[in-house]
């Protein structure tokens, strides 16, 4: 039996507004409106503080480029050059507090996979630079989630337990949900989505203790302790 632990990059173990900023910057460009990076991120700002649906601080832009007419095809172009910027001054990320050491500590009991829709040529040098990268034993990259999330779920399930960790439910932990896996909400929507998950926080780092007792338990074979959200979910 094998325990698998999947991660999702942008929102979940890489934080901060940078990457954000260089997609608005990008749109602005395209679309000729160089005002459009202050009210692009004004709207990341009110969907952070609850004020504006959206699946994420990428969906919030994206909304808003083709309420300016952005094409599908410009809109894309944007977000590549903005990701081309990742780690950079122009597009700065952190990585959740003592992520290094929770990946170490976790990885004694469970697989780690990374799987993300955005491209691998800017996470790769973030993660070596985080020393992390050897960390992962597999690492998905311009996965297409939710439906290309699939693929690697059921590869982990048939193996063992599986935990999916995401900022945005629809992509990250709804394939989970369906095929019978674990699942941790974190980022903007955590407090507030009234989905049905195992555990949920504003970031992972506030889950560390609850994901590694969860990974214990499950190469154990021996029920994990449940978690205060937890009982809360699973009683809603």
């Amino acid at each position: 039996m094998s325990v698998t632990i999947v991660l999702d990059f942008d929102g979940t173990i890489a934080l901060g507004a940078g990457p954000l900023e260089a997609f608005a910057s990008a749109v602005a460009t395209a679309c000729g409106d160089a005002p459009f990076t202050d009210r692009a991120m004004e709207a990341v700002s009110a969907f952070e503080r609850g004020e504006r649906d959206a699946r994420d601080g990428y969906d919030v832009i994206s909304s808003l480029a083709g309420e300016q007419g952005l094409s599908a095809e410009a809109l894309e172009s944007a977000y590549q050059s903005s990701r081309a910027l990742l780690g950079t001054e122009r597009a700065a990320i952190t990585p959740p507090s003592g992520l290094a050491g929770f990946l170490t500590r976790i990885r004694t009991s469970a697989r780690l996979v990374l799987a993300t829709n955005a491209p691998g040529a800017g996470i790769l040098p973030v993660l070596d630079r985080w020393n992390v990268a050897d960390l992962f034993d597999d690492l998905h990259f311009t996965v297409g989630k939710p439906a290309g999330l699939y693929p690697i779920l059921r590869a982990a399930c048939a193996a063992g337990p599986v935990l999916s960790v995401g900022d945005i439910f629809e992509f990250d932990l709804a394939p989970a949900a369906e095929l019978g896996a674990a699942t941790a909400l974190v980022g903007a929507t955590a407090e507030r989505s009234p989905e049905r998950v195992t555990m949920r926080a504003r970031t992972i780092a506030d889950l560390y203790g609850d994901i590694e007792a969860w990974a214990a338990g499950a190469a154990s074979s021996t029920p994990t302790r449940t978690t205060h959200t937890e009982r809360h979910d699973l009683h809603a």
